[in-house]
């Protein structure tokens, strides 16, 4: 399974609607942004959803009841769901959410997944190979690449559809980001000698740099309001349809596709 070129991160974990007006909460709210970033030209939903109080929420009945509704509203948009922890949840309830919701695709923090057994965490990644379920590996620096390479089975490893999602920059420290970021994660492929199908998602006003730096180099791209909230020149963001539009054009500003 290949991820699409352009993939959307309409909300997170974390942020609000004070952080944000237009930041899609309800199931609602997000089937109508997705389906705003599909015209803008994005071919993938990364999912998040939320409880009765907005709050993070990882629930496997509540993931397939969404992933069923998101199906029917917006079809033609892959959906990958997230099992983000946000200090919330434990890697086993983590992991039975992602192989238990009914998704084909979901994000999957290394650190996150090998907090309480890199075993664990390397029988998980089976299963999910079993399942035919694929996992976006969210990689945040060259170590956690490093420990990958001990954690995942060779086959998986090795094999053409690795995916992968390199983080550049940082919740904290202002939320910025810049794509000589991407260095140290290009070199430890090359160094591996891997040939994974992978993303960036970034931070802050750089947010659009780094993602025209990354497809230029053969990468995919993460936009959306879970990472930047923000135009490159500082201006806040009217919607994350908004976003997309304005990364889609700077990729064929570059001369190269977002579909």
């Amino acid at each position: 399974m290949t991820l699409p070129r352009l993939m959307v991160a309409p909300n997170g974990a974390t942020k609000s609607k004070a952080d944000h007006p237009a930041l899609p909460i309800a199931l609602e709210e997000i089937t109508a942004e997705a389906r705003a970033c599909l015209a803008a030209g994005a071919g993938a939903l990364h999912l998040h959803l939320r409880d009765d109080a907005g709050g993070h929420l990882l629930d496997s009945g509540a993931y397939a009841e969404a992933l069923t509704h998101l199906a029917a509203e917006v079809p033609g948009l892959a959906l990958q769901i997230t099992t983000e922890a946000a200090g919330l949840y434990h890697p086993a309830h983590q992991r039975y959410v992602a192989l238990h919701s009914g998704a084909t695709m979901v994000s999957v923090a290394l650190r996150e997944n090998i907090r309480d057994s890199g075993t664990a965490a390397r029988r998980f990644y089976e299963c999910c190979a079993e399942r035919g379920i694929a996992v976006q590996h969210i990689l945040y620096d060259r170590a956690d690449a490093e420990v990958l390479t001990h954690v995942l089975p060779p086959a998986l490893l090795r094999d053409r559809g690795l995916q992968l999602l390199f983080v550049l920059g940082r919740y904290t420290a202002g939320q910025q980001s810049d794509p000589g970021m991407l260095a140290p994660f290009l070199d430890w492929v090359a160094a591996e000698g891997l040939s994974p199908d992978w993303a960036v998602c970034a931070f802050g006003q750089g947010e659009t740099a780094c993602l025209v730096a990354a497809a230029q180099r053969g990468g995919k791209c993460r936009v959306g309001f879970e990472n930047a909230l923000v135009h490159p020149d500082g201006q806040r963001a009217g919607s994350n349809a908004e976003r997309v539009t304005e990364v889609t054009a700077a990729l064929a500003g570059a001369g190269l596709a977002a579909g």
